[in-house]
């Protein structure tokens, strides 16, 4: 069957902590853009510098964020709770985007299984799409491996809104890398609507044109990596790169003092840099990579097929990091460091793990082709609709 024509998107995004999810959703918006859907992106976070969308059109809603306390609590863009008066404004805007735009495809970040603390904008947001004629798709996007150890009534739920309320789920990873039962053991009662995209990972770049570096240690958006960037600069002068060139990047959201404490304590060798946009390529020339396990910088650095040590965070019980890092050290494929045994010995050896590892070949990485498959996945859904 054909599809409409020029099929529109509308893509709600909310990142309440790092940025590692505004990676992703801009990767497959691009794709979807290249695809030739119209796209727009409900943005719920704060700003995210330098990121490009692509061809889709950024709709900013008033900011939120996780408070100091974690993912229980909200802030608006001054650090003060939440009020019910700007809950009530962003409702109004994403339901009055939904009859505006008309969009063929509402796709949503995260929930159900995640963002469970946005359903006061997401429940209207989902009924006013299903008012629609002809109603939209409604689709889910989740990462390959959630959070465990959930409350069996969180469960419950995640299933009977998926069940009844959400017409297919993106998996954004590799079925037979990581399938979505592993951390989500109820995935069996939603198989029908369930469709791995592969890793949403960068296109392949071509090693950087300018100053390369031989090893790169990043913090993802750098809300918790200051630990990671803290050992790393002081195992560097024992490592057996230490006299090579190191990149470190702090991401922006590392508070400004342990910035500056770290430039200070730097040796001539290395530089500090909060974010750069040609990460990929500076990956693809790099002898090592020293990261925290999350989605997007695993992606990146399958994608450059350059050596890993990983510190997955795991402060508060998160699971996620750990058993992606678990994953790829068993497949061979990065060394790991548990964040509670991190010290620069246990790092020192991890790097003299990680070099050691046989370089990767394409037939033992996952599938990292996720942003232009889930638009060719969603392409097919809309023709099957007719």
């Amino acid at each position: 069957m054909e599809r409409p024509s020029n099929p529109r998107v509308l893509f709600y995004v909310q990142h309440l902590l790092g940025i590692g999810h505004v990676v992703r959703a801009a990767r497959i918006a691009r794709a979807l853009s290249a695809n030739g859907f119209e796209v727009k992106i409900a943005f719920g976070g704060r700003d995210v510098a330098a990121m490009d969308w692509g061809g889709a059109e950024l709709v900013h809603l008033p900011a939120l964020s996780a408070g100091p306390e974690g993912f229980g609590a909200l802030v608006d863009a001054n650090g003060a709770p939440v009020s019910d008066d700007l809950k009530a404004v962003r409702c109004a805007l994403l339901t009055g985007l939904v009859e505006s735009f008309s969009p063929n495809i509402v796709l949503i970040e995260a929930y159900p299984f995640a963002r469970r603390i946005m359903r006061f904008e997401l429940r209207p947001l989902i009924a006013a799409a299903r008012k629609l004629y002809p109603r939209p798709l409604i689709v889910s996007s989740i990462r390959d491996i959630l959070q465990e150890g959930r409350k069996p009534e969180r469960i419950t739920e995640t299933l009977e809104l998926v069940q009844t309320l959400f017409d297919a789920v993106l998996v954004h990873g590799d079925e037979r890398f990581a399938p979505l039962d592993a951390s989500f053991p109820e995935a069996s009662e939603i198989a029908a609507k369930l469709h791995y995209t592969g890793i949403v990972a960068p296109e392949p770049a071509e090693p950087a044109s300018g100053p390369h570096f031989d090893v790169i240690v990043s913090a993802g958006g750098g809300a918790v990596g200051g630990a990671l960037l803290a050992a790393a600069a002081k195992t560097m002068p024992m490592s057996p790169l230490g006299n090579k060139k190191w990149l470190f990047l702090s991401g922006p959201n590392l508070d400004d003092a342990a910035f500056d404490a770290l430039a200070r304590n730097l040796p001539e060798n290395a530089i500090l840099e909060r974010f750069r946009a040609d990460l990929p390529a500076l990956f693809a020339s790099a002898k090592l990579s020293i990261s925290q396990a999350g989605y997007n910088t695993v992606a990146d650095v399958l994608t450059a097929r350059c050596r890993s040590v990983l510190v997955p965070f795991s402060t508060g019980g998160e699971t996620e990091q750990t058993r992606r890092a678990e994953l790829l050290a068993a497949k061979g494929q990065a060394a790991w460091v548990a964040e509670t045994d991190l010290t620069p010995a246990s790092l020192l050896a991890a790097i003299d793990r990680a070099l050691k590892l046989k370089s990767l070949s394409d037939a033992e990485l996952p599938d990292v082709n996720g942003a232009k498959r889930s638009a060719e996945i969603l392409d097919r859904l809309l023709r099957q609709r007719g």
